[in-house]
């Protein structure tokens, strides 16, 4: 007798899922190896997410009725289509609900709401060493954009700019 199916299911995430929103960036932020750069507080989320202006969504993943990963995501604009588009800036399915499906069926979400949405396309980074994401991502169809960079100001260097007076 075979081991049923987990059931799988994705739903916007509410103020409530705060806690639980911050937890998941918390694990993530540890597989990357950057624990002491996620510095956000459960205040911090609930203004950008859920306050008069969201700067982001976020989808929750579940497996059996119980959270196991997340997306964050925004859009962008690309001036050569004339669309937005949708950026997503975190995906995490937890350790133990990996080879499930739940990935996948987190970015079939998003990329069911980039059409909704009528967005010009639905992009993310990932970082270099991260083959297993980077396998996942070429499974789905996605390119990797090889032949751009990112650029980040942030902290010292970002306010130095700012400070700049206008010609």
């Amino acid at each position: 007798m075979s081991t049923p199916s987990p059931l799988l299911s994705i739903r916007p995430a509410t103020v409530d899922d705060v806690p639980l929103i911050r937890a998941l960036i918390g694990e993530l932020a540890e597989y990357e190896r950057l624990a002491d750069a996620a510095v956000a507080t459960d205040a911090d989320l609930r203004a950008q997410l859920f306050g008069p202006a969201p700067a982001a969504e976020v989808l929750i993943g579940e497996v059996d009725g119980e959270p196991a990963g997340f997306a964050l995501f925004f859009h962008n604009f690309s001036t050569f289509l004339g669309k937005r588009g949708l950026y997503l800036e975190d995906l995490f399915v937890r350790p133990a609900a990996r080879g499930v499906g739940l990935g996948k069926h987190l970015m079939a979400a998003l990329a069911r709401i980039a059409v909704q949405r009528d967005c010009g396309r639905f992009e993310w980074s990932v970082l270099d060493w991260n083959a297993p994401a980077i396998g996942f991502y070429r499974r789905i169809g996605a390119v990797g954009m090889d032949e751009w960079t990112v650029h980040r100001l942030e902290g010292e260097a970002l306010h130095a700019l700012a400070s700049h007076d206008a010609l």
